[in-house]
């Protein structure tokens, strides 16, 4: 992959700003991400939308419920056109099971013809991804929830959980991807949201990293939002990354 199509730019604003970041990263960027705030404002039509300008979007909705609501959810947004969607790890076993399930029924609805069950069976339905610890969580904010064991244990507990279960990947934080590249191998996707460009500010996040350092480490994608998309220059702004990858 080149480093403009391993760059997920998070959308993270609502529809109007959301079309109008879109339209300045057209031809440019590959990959979007609409999260809760967007979608919660604009419903699965904003996926719609942005596979018609040529992006592939990424459904960051961290899905965590009872299997049956996951699995429903999680066929509504792959029939809408989503390439990756995610789920709490935490939700176990059980539950993310259902998210592929619902994701590969949804891949199906949507193109419902021979070529789908073709192409589900190369795999290429929505991607799955786990969600192992929240990339705002330090180890005394974690500890609060229960979790004693420090953030970057509990992500390697919680991506072998998802591997176990079938998920195609995690999202973790990068201070624990290498950790988890080594023990999860090649193949398994690892989405890194917390990188944090040169001179950017950290914001809400703990547990960052450059993406440079975020990619050495062994990411496929990198999950960034507010260093572009507060930018003066959105679209500048893109292409420095990109650039301080190369």
């Amino acid at each position: 992959m080149n480093s403009s199509n391993q760059i997920i730019v998070a959308l993270d604003t609502e529809p109007e700003l959301a079309r109008a970041l879109a339209r300045k990263l057209q031809g440019r960027a590959d990959w979007l991400k609409v999260g809760m705030t967007l979608y919660y404002a604009a419903g699965p039509a904003i996926i719609a939308e942005f596979k018609d300008m040529g992006f592939k979007v990424f459904v960051d909705l961290k899905l965590h419920d009872i299997p049956h609501q996951v699995e429903g959810a999680a066929r509504v947004i792959a029939k809408a056109g989503a390439n990756m969607i995610t789920a709490h790890a935490a939700g176990g076993a059980s539950m993310m099971q259902a998210v592929c399930k619902g994701a590969s029924e949804g891949f199906i609805e949507r193109f419902a013809d021979d070529n789908a069950s073709e192409a589900l069976s190369k795999n290429e339905r929505p991607i799955c991804l786990a969600i192992t610890v929240l990339t705002s969580l330090g180890a005394s904010a974690l500890a609060t929830t229960g979790v004693t064991i420090d953030p970057a244990r509990q992500a390697l507990n919680m991506a072998a959980l998802a591997k176990g279960a079938g998920m195609d990947g995690i999202v973790c934080s990068p201070k624990e991807v290498g950790q988890i590249r080594q023990k999860a191998g090649e193949g398994f996707v690892l989405v890194t949201p917390g990188v944090r460009p040169a001179g950017s500010q950290k914001g809400d996040q703990a547990r960052t990293a450059n993406p440079s350092e975020a990619l050495a480490a062994g990411s496929d994608y990198l999950v960034i939002g507010r260093p572009i998309t507060d930018a003066p220059d959105p679209l500048a702004a893109f292409d420095a990354i990109c650039k301080e990858i190369q």
